[in-house]
């Protein structure tokens, strides 16, 4: 199940040696699997970004007709070594996109496979800096959110889940995972009722959602405040994005270590799998077109949201 995956990569990636080849190594031995990985460098080192392709019966990479959903596992780093030894909080994205993949694969491998294509992206960095945060310190990052976006925001994507730890903050007192409402091409949309069903499914509790800022969908750079970069790439696309957060009820730094939670990314990997089920048959869907659609011709464009804004 979903926690085995959860397990098996947090001990893959808390190693100072990890690095993307080795995630993509895993994923050779499956048939309908493609991983990839391309180093970057940045001022601050290097990472390693990785692209996992979970191909579908019916999905576009083989002609097929079906939805693809994408996948995003959003963070700094993986460490902060040589400051702190370990993991860090800030992992829990990768952990949970790559466990996702993985689980995916294994399906796939035993005959389970979904109707559409499903894209896995994260980056693979075990030696990224720290930066100060308030009320508690953030990882940094080796390339700027423009580089982040660039690799793991694809144009296959139809649909986007930005996972990453959110705990840097006392705007959420839950521990576990909270759903975002759904960004879309500078709109604040409502919560989608399929998600919201999806999750009180898959964690057999009432959802837990997390508040969204003007602020939060607007790029990095701009010099305001951002909550964190779950809902980052939001702003590189105009397909529907919802964050989904891995949370705590007490702040916890990015930087932490000895702080991730198996049992809450195993929730947020259920919760992948289930979407990636439903959205790429077409049975779900992230947002009412028709009432956005709706705002758009009421209100008009909100895309200068996604951009830095004319005095930067």
């Amino acid at each position: 199940m979903s926690l085995q995956y959860t397990m098996q990569f947090i001990e893959i990636l808390d190693d100072p040696s990890i690095n993307g080849k080795k995630i993509v190594e895993f994923f050779q031995e499956y048939e309908y699997v493609e991983a990839s990985c391309e180093t970057v460098e940045g001022k601050a080192g290097s990472t390693d970004f990785i692209k996992i392709l979970i191909k579908g019966t019916n999905g576009k990479s083989s002609g097929g007709s079906a939805k693809t959903f994408g996948i995003v596992g959003r963070l700094g780093g993986i460490g902060a070594r040589p400051s702190r030894i370990g993991l860090v909080s800030d992992a829990d994205g990768a952990v949970a996109a790559v466990a996702t993949a993985a689980k995916l694969a294994e399906m796939s491998k035993k005959g389970d496979r979904l109707k559409g294509d499903v894209y896995v992206t994260t980056h693979i960095c075990p030696n990224a800096p720290t930066q100060p945060h308030e009320p508690v310190d953030f990882m940094g990052s080796p390339v700027d959110i423009l580089t982040m976006n660039k690799y793991e925001v694809l144009p296959e994507m139809e649909a986007i889940l930005s996972i990453d730890t959110t705990k840097g903050n006392r705007i959420i007192n839950h521990k576990g995972v909270a759903l975002s409402p759904t960004v879309k091409e500078g709109y604040v949309l409502k919560f989608s009722e399929d998600l919201l069903r999806i999750l009180e499914m898959s964690s057999g509790q009432l959802p837990a959602t997390f508040t969204v800022t003007t602020q939060d969908i607007t790029p990095y750079g701009n010099g305001v405040y951002h909550i964190n970069s779950i809902l980052q790439p939001s702003v590189a696309t105009d397909v529907p994005v919802v964050g989904l957060a891995i949370t705590a009820e007490s702040a916890v730094p990015g930087c932490g270590t000895g702080a991730s939670h198996e049992l809450d990314i195993a929730q947020s990997v259920r919760f992948a799998i289930e979407i990636a089920k439903e959205f790429t048959a077409g049975t779900i869907s992230f947002y009412d077109e028709k009432e956005f659609n709706q705002l758009v011709n009421l209100y008009g464009s909100m895309s200068v949201l996604q951009t830095l804004g004319k005095d930067v």
